[in-house]
């Protein structure tokens, strides 16, 4: 990989990347080690209704193609939060990128742990010892890379992972002792393929409740995720940056249904032949248990290879982003032409911070040793960090004639609400509603104060 001359380079590529390739590596975002080992692990303990999160890609992946692409390829800067900054000012531009940064930090943390699953699986190291290993490798090669290695990398394993997921699929169904019959028999018996329930609670994760999250964390990340932004930046043409849009988003909604089959089929898999399985194994452990004991000794090391290529590739596209966020809204903001194009010391900060951004996931990922489920921990944190940001950005995209401090109220009354959410203990609602209700606060408040209140002043004026 040719080296980064200049923090275009590193965080863009040139814009000179087929759209192919750039789809390619959307896809391997959304995939990652948090899909191949998370939603086996969360069909295997439950059910298929974390998979309604999948069925909401097209509505976010169709409106990017259409809306979101063109608009951030017409903008000037890298960072996807400077329009905030036109629209209502810096704190608006600040406000969203602490609360990304803090959101790719979690991710970064979740992935950590979950690529540790398997290697202490297979060898028997201790978690925390693999995740401060790991954490230290990728670092360093996230802050050697750029976002060309970040997107030819996952180009490669995304397409690995998907033959390796349709490898333990059909190993899986060869391994049932009466035969694939079973996979449909049993997981039926134990409702192992419903979506959720289609009742009206909020406070559960209903199949309602998972289609408007899965909505909601789309539109933000197709809308306002940094990681998407520079992808669409780096596409060659415009339409080029349309189809890898459109290519990611799709092509994750069969592939993640492989996911939920092995989880599924692990279940059956045990169910059949209880001896097999270890006491005290269970939930994000069963997958990599199997990979290491229960596939051939090829197809295993070809697994383990490619979900920690996966996991590195997604660590370094979070660690690359990150450190763009904070270049661009951060230490490049308000500073004169010549200090924004010194690019050796643009560099320096980008390295620099990269590896802080390293070792801040490094820190989440040992905290996430004690969760239940991963992939249920990453998306409340999700949930949570977002801060309802994507309600920030369709005030507006949205509505044109909302004024700064409009915005600015309808952001305190909605993290005033996410706090309220997080940290009161509240039952009304769960917590993958934290988004939504944030993002609907933020946008409603803002809206309506610019409707009434100029005509309430209006009709003080008239009266005097």
């Amino acid at each position: 990989m040719r080296k980064n001359k200049n923090a275009s380079d590193y965080t863009s590529g040139g814009g000179s990347f087929p759209g192919i390739v750039v789809g390619m590596s959307i896809f391997a975002t959304y995939v990652s080690s948090i899909s191949f080992l998370a939603l086996p692990g969360n069909a295997y303990s439950g059910n298929w209704n974390s998979y309604v999160f999948s069925l909401s890609i097209p509505v976010a992946s169709l409106l990017a193609a259409k809306y979101f692409v063109p608009f951030y390829r017409n903008i000037q800067s890298i960072s996807a939060y400077s329009f905030l900054e036109e629209r209502f000012g810096y704190w608006a531009r600040a406000y969203a990128a602490a609360c990304y940064l803090l959101t790719q930090v979690s991710r970064i943390g979740s992935v950590l742990f979950l690529l540790a699953l398997p290697l202490h699986s297979m060898l028997g190291w201790s978690i925390p010892f693999i995740i401060i290993i790991t954490s230290l490798c990728v670092t360093f090669y996230s802050v050697l890379g750029g976002i060309k290695a970040v997107i030819w990398t996952d180009a490669i394993q995304g397409t690995i992972l998907i033959f390796g997921a349709l490898a333990c699929v059909v190993i899986l169904f060869l391994s049932f002792p009466e035969g694939a019959g079973q996979f449909f028999e049993i997981g039926a018996e134990y409702d192992k393929f419903s979506l959720g329930s289609f009742g009206a609670a909020l406070n559960v994760p209903t199949f309602w409740v998972m289609l408007v999250y899965g909505i909601f964390i789309n539109l933000q990340n197709y809308g306002i995720d940094q990681n998407y932004v520079q992808r669409y930046k780096s596409a060659k043409d415009d339409k080029s940056a349309r189809f890898s849009a459109l290519f990611g988003g799709l092509l994750y909604v069969p592939v993640s249904l492989l996911f939920f089959i092995i989880g599924t089929a692990l279940f059956v898999y045990y169910k059949t032949q209880p001896g097999l399985l270890p006491e005290g194994i269970s939930g994000d452990q069963v997958f990599p248990y199997f990979i290491v004991n229960g596939l051939p000794t090829g197809v295993t090391g070809l697994l383990v290879a490619a979900i920690f290529a996966a996991g590195m590739s997604t660590i370094s596209t979070s660690i690359n982003s990150g450190a763009t966020v904070i270049l661009t809204d951060f230490f490049q903001r308000g500073k004169k032409e010549a200090d924004v194009k010194d690019e050796k010391k643009n560099m320096k900060i980008l390295h620099i911070t990269s590896f802080v951004l390293g070792l801040s996931g490094m820190c989440v990922g040992l905290a996430m040793i004690s969760v239940k489920s991963a992939l249920d921990a990453w998306w409340s944190l999700a949930g949570i960090f977002s801060g309802g940001m994507l309600g920030l950005f369709l005030l507006g995209y949205v509505a044109k004639k909302v004024k700064n401090v409009y915005a600015l109220i309808g952001t305190v009354c909605g993290v005033a609400l996410i706090s309220w959410m997080t940290f009161s203990g509240q039952t009304i609602f769960h917590s993958y509603m934290t988004i939504v209700l944030g993002t609907i606060t933020i946008f409603c408040v803002g809206f309506l104060l610019s409707i009434i209140v100029p005509k309430f002043f209006k009709k003080v004026n008239n009266q005097n």
